[in-house]
């Protein structure tokens, strides 16, 4: 990326970039600019490192085989009566 920004930007388009931002914040803002800057930064790469790791590290969901289940039809009543045992 650095390589596609350094074709883009020359050395005197840089000075002027830092020219106009020098002017509308000035200069005791600038650390503090900088400083809010390289912290969103790193926060933003430890939010992507640990997605990637929870990406990589997470279980492959596959479906798991299904067991032919073994049904066997219902079993029938018996429609014989026993009499009454007196």
């Amino acid at each position: 990326m650095n390589a596609m920004l350094a074709g883009i930007f020359g050395g005197w388009e840089v000075v002027l970039i830092f020219a106009v931002v020098l002017i509308l914040f000035g200069a005791k803002k600038l650390p503090e600019l900088a400083k809010g800057l390289g912290t969103g930064i790193k926060e933003f790469k430890k939010a992507t490192r640990e997605v990637t790791d929870e990406i990589q590290n997470a279980p492959i969901d596959s479906p798991q085989p299904k067991i032919a289940s073994q049904s066997q039809p219902p079993a029938t009543v018996s429609q014989t009566t026993t009499p009454p045992k007196a």
